[in-house]
């Protein structure tokens, strides 16, 4: 199978994402604007303009009729994944760094940036599905880390939220109190991604110290170094059961960049193997 190479964005890319059928792919990235794919050909079938800054992140709802966007900005936008229209802004004084549904869609996580003074904190606020105005003020705000957010995850449940932030920490908070349950050190450098295991019961972290680790969500405990590599990894991605696959994604410290040949100078490199 050939691969599709996907061409539109201006700007480094920040968040790829597939809906939950696997026939739609998003892309959020540092230029403006968030772009929806046809994955089976790789056609470019519109963007959603309504940003003034770069794009962090983004989420699909269950039924891909909305998608909602974290900026650069200070602000996160809820859409219309059709018609590319903006729904709802929420506001903030700090870039929207992260954000997500929970399961079901009943309410929006949104994280924002420890920057410009203010702290990296979760707003998670009531998502109505049924009309275009949302609810301004949030159900419960999540304080704690003390760098930025850079992946907010919900609990299959939605009992819970997952935190990864740049403070080295993983955290999980309960949404019913928004207090803290559970917290790990989990790196020696800044945590740059964390992603669900296939069970649901399992969380992979990748971060700049060249690591990826699993860790068990009931008791926040380390099961696995499963890579260790030579530059920062940027993402990872537990492919199927018992890390039978692994996918991960990194890029090489500056000064080494030109020691690739010239057709990967500056380029990321990903791999997936057996475990």
């Amino acid at each position: 199978m050939r691969p599709l190479l996907l061409k539109g964005h201006e700007r480094p890319l920040t968040r790829v994402k597939f809906n939950r059928d696997g026939d739609l792919l998003f892309t959020a990235a540092m230029d403006k604007a968030p772009t929806l794919w046809r994955a089976s050909s790789g056609e470019r079938l519109g963007t959603y303009h309504g940003h003034n800054g770069a794009v962090q992140d983004l989420d699909i709802s269950h039924n891909t009729e909305r998608i909602i966007t974290g900026s650069g900005d200070n602000s996160a936008i809820l859409w219309n994944a059709e018609t590319g229209q903006p729904i709802f802004k929420w506001e903030f004084k700090s870039p929207a760094r992260a954000v997500a549904f929970s399961p079901g869609d009943s309410h929006v996580a949104i994280a924002t940036a420890n920057l410009m003074g203010q702290q990296s904190n979760v707003y998670v606020y009531r998502h109505d599905r049924t009309t275009e105005e949302q609810e301004t003020e949030p159900v419960i705000v999540l304080e704690g880390h003390t760098a930025t957010i850079v992946r907010v995850l919900w609990y299959p449940t939605a009992e819970y939220i997952l935190t990864a932030a740049r403070d080295l920490t993983l955290r999980k908070w309960e949404v019913s109190t928004g207090k803290e349950a559970d917290l790990v050190e989990a790196h020696t450098s800044a945590i740059q991604d964390c992603q669900w295991g296939p069970d649901g019961m399992t969380m992979i972290t990748s971060s700049k110290d060249q690591s990826a680790k699993l860790w068990s969500f009931h008791d926040f405990q380390l099961l696995k170094n499963v890579l260790h590599g030579s530059f920062p990894v940027n993402s990872c991605r537990n492919l199927a059961h018992f890390l039978a696959h692994l996918a991960w994604w990194g890029v090489r410290r500056q000064p080494q960049v030109n020691d690739h040949p010239p057709d990967r100078q500056g380029k990321f490199r990903s791999q997936r193997f057996s475990h």
